[in-house]
């Protein structure tokens, strides 16, 4: 923006219609005065001081110049409603017609009779001169109209190109966590895994209670952490989106809330000892809501039994599903959903079994041994 443009900006609206209906009725006085009746000096306090609304109501102010303009060879309000209306509308024949007015009513002279008694050609000559004066305010206003809305376009393409890049970055962001998460699955996990496997090695070949006891906790704390580590790698793959941000994981306080809002009609029965761990409540959770998610996809129509079981040495959940009653939709799937509990039951020294049922149905059966909290 230039230096103009800004100090221009910076003039308040009143000062600059004061300017303007100043500037108009100077016109009109060089014109009027020493010869005008009442009725025009009338006219003309109407015609200049309707460019006080020239905004909000172009169309009327330009028509309230239309008698002084036939009284008197006047420029400064004419022009400015033209102007003030060609800024404001876009129905082009209409500024045509009231370039066309305002031609006529300065061509024809007052009182009328006087505009017949003239020489035509001049008389011809005069319209024409007149109406490209007309035009020239229209023209100028419908240019700044155009600019107005290539500003505002440009605005919107601003706009459009920081959403774009907006988009971009997350598309970054993204790219980065999923590699971010690949090393921590390849290398952390594949560590941690180790420490696990080294502690329970130890925990079988030590005769010491205390070493035993120590490669126990070691064992228990890398469990623990490659739980959360694969927490954490969904977390990263999953870009940042809301269904997958940090909240509060799973256990079996929420197994009712689960089997209620599945959809699918489901007993429960049975129990499981007061102190697993969390990792192990959460696979038992992991666990019912595979099972219950293959029967939506597979077995539309069937019930299902979820019996949560224990004893001395085990605890586990077996989810059992009749067979469908209704022919099962082709639905997309990774197939990952058996393996990634097979992997969570690995991680508990546990065991994961699923086979059909000799009535049509399904068995999901998760084993674990029992280990305190």
């Amino acid at each position: 923006m230039s230096t103009g443009q800004a100090l221009w900006r910076r003039v308040p609206p009143w000062a600059v219609d004061a300017g303007l209906v100043t500037l108009a009725v100077l016109d009109t006085w060089v014109n009027l005065y020493g010869e005008a009746t009442p009725f025009m000096w009338a006219c003309a306090a109407l015609g200049c001081a309707g460019l006080f609304l020239r905004r909000r109501f172009p169309l009327v102010v330009f028509l309230l110049t239309l008698p002084m303009t036939l009284f008197m060879d006047v420029a400064v309000a004419p022009i400015a409603a033209l102007y003030a209306l060609a800024t404001r509308t876009r129905n082009r024949p209409l500024l045509a017609g009231c370039a066309l007015l305002n031609a006529a009513a300065a061509t024809l002279a007052w009182p009328l009779s006087d505009t017949f008694s003239r020489d035509r050609t001049w008389t011809l000559i005069q319209f024409v001169y007149t109406l490209a004066t007309a035009f020239a305010p229209i023209l100028f206003g419908q240019l700044v109209q155009a600019g107005h809305d290539v500003a505002r376009q440009l605005a919107e393409v601003e706009d459009a190109r920081e959403h774009e890049r907006a988009l971009y970055a997350q598309t970054v962001l993204a790219r980065e966590r999923a590699q971010l998460a690949r090393e921590m699955h390849d290398v952390v996990s594949h560590q941690v895994s180790l420490i696990a496997v080294q502690a329970g090695a130890l925990q079988v070949a030590a005769k010491e209670p205390d070493a035993r006891d120590a490669a126990r906790t070691i064992r228990t704390l890398s469990v623990n952490t490659l739980d959360e580590l694969r927490h954490m790698v969904t977390l990263l793959r999953a870009s940042g989106g809301k269904e997958t941000e940090l909240t509060p994981q799973p256990t079996l306080a929420d197994l009712q809330q689960l089997i209620a809002n599945s959809g699918i009609e489901t007993t429960v029965t049975g129990g499981l000892p007061a102190g697993i761990s969390t990792t192990a409540q959460r696979t038992v959770y992991r666990t019912v809501q595979e099972a219950l998610t293959n029967v939506r996809k597979h077995a539309p129509g069937a019930r299902a039994e979820v019996r949560l079981w224990h004893d001395a040495q085990h605890f586990g959940v077996t989810v059992t599903n009749t067979a469908p009653t209704r022919p099962s939709v082709a639905l997309p799937s990774a197939r990952h959903g058996l393996i990634g509990l097979r992997e969570r039951a690995e991680l508990l020294d546990g065991t994961l079994t699923a086979e059909p049922t000799p009535q049509g149905g399904y068995k999901i059966e998760l084993r674990a041994p029992t280990r305190p909290a």
